[in-house]
């Protein structure tokens, strides 16, 4: 490990962690974000400039797009899946961290990591089911999506929704987005949302803040 950690600093938050019990933040709104399964064309658009922002270098990947294949022929069929932090209700991420790096916003319901804080323990990454925290390299630490804070209390959105040039990825209030009341142009009148889809893991374990839009071969058998 590296001399640019202030270990009295990184110390002395773990002994105030250890003094702790965990209680789970609830927001004063919930952010999460919206994706639409049908109409992404899987560009990366928003993979590039999460990348930009964030001066990410080649290997972490904050936001993914993830290319679903499959059937037979001529019944096949193909779509993309959009993921990255998912700012979780119960996020498994943030009690797994000795130092108390991690935390939620109580305004919006953000995780975010400190990063002066963060030892690169990369227990949060064994904790996260939905592989949101990445381990870099370079600096030691851990990172993620943090949704664009900094854009966000400006009163814009995150670069990788700006970004998206088909407009199938939007941000906002999560019970809004799942009730079809926040205006999106992810979503259409007539479509269904849903809290999971094939392949992802059990939304129960963190209550993630992410609905989709549907591919009728994603959905998930009740």
């Amino acid at each position: 490990m590296t001399e640019k950690f202030d270990k009295l600093k990184i110390r002395e938050a773990a002994r105030q962690r250890r003094a702790e019990v965990y209680k789970p933040v609830v927001p004063e709104v919930q952010l999460g974000f919206i994706h639409n399964n049908v109409d992404c064309i899987g560009c990366r658009a928003c993979e590039i400039a999460c990348k930009d922002k964030n001066g990410l270098a080649p290997g972490p990947r904050f936001r993914r797009v993830q290319y679903i294949e499959g059937g037979t022929y001529p019944d096949v069929y193909a779509y993309k899946v959009n993921m990255s932090c998912n700012h979780c209700a119960e996020p498994a991420c943030l009690p797994t961290c000795p130092t108390g790096a991690i935390f939620k916003r109580s305004k919006d319901g953000i995780v975010d990591i400190d990063s002066t804080l963060c030892i690169g323990c990369r227990r949060c990454e064994a904790a996260c089911p939905y592989g949101a925290p990445q381990y870099d390299p370079e600096s030691e630490t851990v990172k993620k999506c943090n949704m664009c804070v900094d854009e966000m209390d400006a009163g814009r959105k995150p670069y990788c929704v700006m970004a998206c040039m088909m407009r199938v990825l939007d941000v906002g209030p999560i019970d809004a987005l799942r009730a079809g009341t926040c205006p999106t142009k992810a979503r259409g009148p007539a479509d269904e949302v849903v809290g999971q889809v094939r392949h992802m893991a059990d939304p129960e374990l963190t209550h993630p803040s992410i609905v989709f839009v549907p591919h009728s071969r994603g959905k998930v058998d009740k």
